[in-house]
């Protein structure tokens, strides 16, 4: 195996939960037809001021230490629910599942939890998918009300020879995704990244800014997987599970390219997507085709922002961060740039967070009809989960 490979392999499989990989922190029935029309009038124009809607955050990343602050930073952005994605898995030695649901109770109702499994069990186990089904039906019992993938699938996690990749849609993983289904767990699956990530880390890359401070967060070397390849092997795994959930998140792995998104929207009523950390890129589009989109398929939209938090400044993450400890400037333009996207029609306005690309982004202005429901109504649906509240 080359040598950077293997580093990249021992990288990505030891990667604390709630460190950032790449713009994310680490440690259902069919859907009915569109409801709205594009006669409908968007939201009132008004950046800065947000509608006061119920709005679940699908995707956040939460240290058990900061809870209070997660509690804090809802309140004041107007936030009922959040899921906190950076669950762990349950047992011993650290007990990590147990650790992070114990902290979020200490949120009054207001935070969810989602498991991630143990990849460690694949070079340990020879059914490694049943015994990672068996851990999941665990998580489940403890109180997770979901499964989340992170992106060393199909990028770093060994497969049992120690010696390639993990494929996304590796058949003995199968066990796994049918107990989620079984168990009404969705799962939410990071695949792939940003495509100019594959690209040379240089001035010409539209996504040089955050590349170059985080140079690890490039992929463009021989021994890692094509783009395409991740994405087509995601595809045949959610056609390969009917029965169970997918929430692709970060727009549906695939912000670049929304007819490829409305295509698997159209194709397979399993999937899903949220927003997270991709409102830049989304917002680069053409402000008519997105709210068309957006329109479209309000039913299987979740809001998401990929917030990452802990108790002290150096442990938030606001979408992606450059080189710097993030700043209370970055905090009110994240979240004031997210609302203006959704609700207004604004045009050529400051994105949440401009190291993801040196452009302006329009607004959608989204009807409040379809507002609640990607803010809100579409989640608790999938989740099974409301609130403490609402």
């Amino acid at each position: 195996m080359p040598r950077g490979r293997a580093a990249a392999l021992c990288l990505l499989v030891t990667l604390p939960a709630l460190a950032s990989l790449g713009g994310c922190r680490r440690p259902a029935p069919p859907a009915s037809a569109p409801s709205g029309s594009d006669a409908v009038s968007p939201a009132a124009s008004g950046p800065g001021r947000p509608q006061r809607l119920p709005r679940i955050d699908l995707h956040t990343h939460i240290s058990p230490d900061g809870i209070e602050r997660a509690v804090k930073l809802m309140n004041e952005w107007g936030i009922d629910g959040a899921v906190n994605l950076s669950g762990m898995y349950p047992g011993p030695p650290r007990h990590a599942l147990e650790t992070q649901l114990a902290a979020a109770a200490r949120a009054g109702g207001r935070i969810a939890v989602f498991t991630t499994p143990d990849f460690r069990v694949v070079q340990k186990v020879k059914d490694y998918g049943q015994a990672m089904a068996t851990q999941l039906a665990e998580a489940h019992k403890l109180g997770a009300i979901g499964l989340k993938i992170t992106k060393g699938l199909g990028l770093g996690i060994p497969a049992p020879d120690g010696q390639h990749l993990l494929a996304i849609d590796d058949p003995g993983l199968d066990p796994l995704w049918e107990r989620a289904g079984a168990l009404g767990m969705p799962v939410a699956i990071h695949i792939g990244d940003p495509k100019a990530f594959w690209k040379p880390v240089a001035p010409n890359n539209e996504r040089w800014d955050e590349l170059r401070a985080h140079p690890e967060w490039s992929f463009d070397k021989p021994w890692f997987p094509a783009w395409q390849a991740l994405y087509d092997a995601f595809e045949r795994l959610v056609a390969r599970h009917p029965k169970t959930t997918f929430i692709g998140v970060h727009f549906g792995n695939d912000p670049e390219d929304p007819a490829n998104v409305a295509r698997m929207l159209d194709r397979y009523p399993n999937f899903y997507i949220d927003t997270a950390a991709r409102v830049p890129e989304i917002g680069r589009h053409p402000q008519d085709d997105m709210r068309r989109f957006f329109i479209k398929y309000q039913d299987r939209i979740l809001f998401g922002t990929d917030t990452g938090i802990g108790a002290e400044d150096d442990q938030m993450m606001y979408g992606s961060n450059g080189e710097n400890v993030p700043t209370r400037a970055d905090e009110v333009r994240f979240f004031t740039a997210t609302w203006r996207y959704f609700e207004t029609s604004d045009k050529q306005f400051e994105s949440p967070t401009p190291i993801q690309g040196r452009w302006k982004i329009d607004g959608v202005g989204l009807p409040e009809s379809v507002l609640r429901k990607v803010y809100f109504d579409n989640a608790a649906r999938l989740l099974r989960w409301r609130p403490r509240g609402t």
